[in-house]
């Protein structure tokens, strides 16, 4: 892992070193990997906590075990604190993909990560991550973590960048169209979800390229794939839709958040609802908004 880290921390540095006064795409998506090893560096010095909280934006949100969101850097620092597992431990993560949005405001990351704690063996995790560019530099604005089973990770993959870029808008409104539009979006998801069955609205409305967390120790990649993992049942057994969004002035990119819940009463002692954030991904504001990570 840690070479691992080093080969892509250079990498990075090397573009940003070069990057002209007009960045490029690539130099943009860059920037924001080498950003991220950053963090990653400097969380030697200190536990995992807050290591992680140094990166994120003060409105955070991070969905929580008990079914809930963190949403601001306080409680998700709290959150991540009160778990033992991360008590005492170090950590350690690198991309294995970069997005970025045509603005150049706005990106994700995902990746893996190894956390140390003396006296227990490393345990592996892999991480998803939604960034915003504020004045202090880049910061994380959603965040979820889960475990890494053994076995073989996803290499790195290309970074996922626009045509060209265009400078940032100052046009709230024209921004707040585009949160409503992927707000629709995500709604349609689940109402198409509930016409056609589950596996076949993810086929549908993710790209070819999507992600998706899992449960194996790669990440699954790709729309079939990801809807393939969820059956060819015609009927939905969940129903979501989003109850944040968040939006690049550039309407390309941007990541909804809310609750699934389940269509009818769930088993005894499990929950009836849970969180969940999705990055969505656009060539440009004419196209429909597809998932991309989850």
């Amino acid at each position: 892992m840690r070479r691992f880290v080093k080969l892509v921390a250079v990498g990075c540095a090397m573009i940003v070193a070069a990057m002209p006064a007009q960045a490029a795409p690539a130099d943009a998506a860059a920037e924001l990997g080498a950003a991220e090893i950053a963090f990653s560096t400097a969380a030697a010095t200190t536990d995992l906590p807050a290591a992680l909280a140094a990166m994120f934006d003060d409105k955070v949100v991070m969905p929580l075990p008990d079914g809930s969101f963190a949403t601001s850097k306080a409680d998700a620092r709290a959150a991540l604190a009160a778990n033992p597992a991360n008590q005492g431990a170090r950590g350690e993560w690198a991309p294995v993909r970069v997005g970025i949005s045509a603005d150049g405001q706005h990106g994700f990351t995902f990746g893996y990560m190894t956390v140390r704690k003396d006296g227990a063996p490393d345990r592996q995790a892999k991480y998803l991550s939604y960034w915003v560019k504020t004045p202090a530099g880049w910061r994380v604005a959603a965040y979820k973590r889960a475990g890494k089973p053994e076995g073989q990770g996803t290499a790195p993959m290309p970074p996922l960048v626009p045509a060209r870029l265009a400078a940032p808008s100052n046009d709230a409104a024209r921004t707040a169209e585009f949160g409503k539009s992927l707000a629709a979006a995500e709604k349609a998801f689940s109402d198409e979800a509930q016409k056609i069955g589950l596996g076949a609205a993810f086929k549908k409305n993710g790209r070819p390229d999507a992600m998706n967390m899992g449960r194996d120790a790669a990440f699954r990649i790709g729309a079939d794939a990801i809807g393939g993992d969820m059956g060819d049942d015609p009927v939905s057994p969940v129903a979501w839709s989003a109850d944040g969004v968040l939006v690049a002035s550039s309407g390309d990119l941007g990541v909804t958040w809310g609750m699934i819940r389940l269509n009818a009463p769930p088993p005894a002692g499990q929950p009836a609802a849970i969180p969940f954030f999705t990055i969505w991904y656009r060539s440009n504001p004419g196209e429909p908004w597809r998932y991309v990570a989850e």
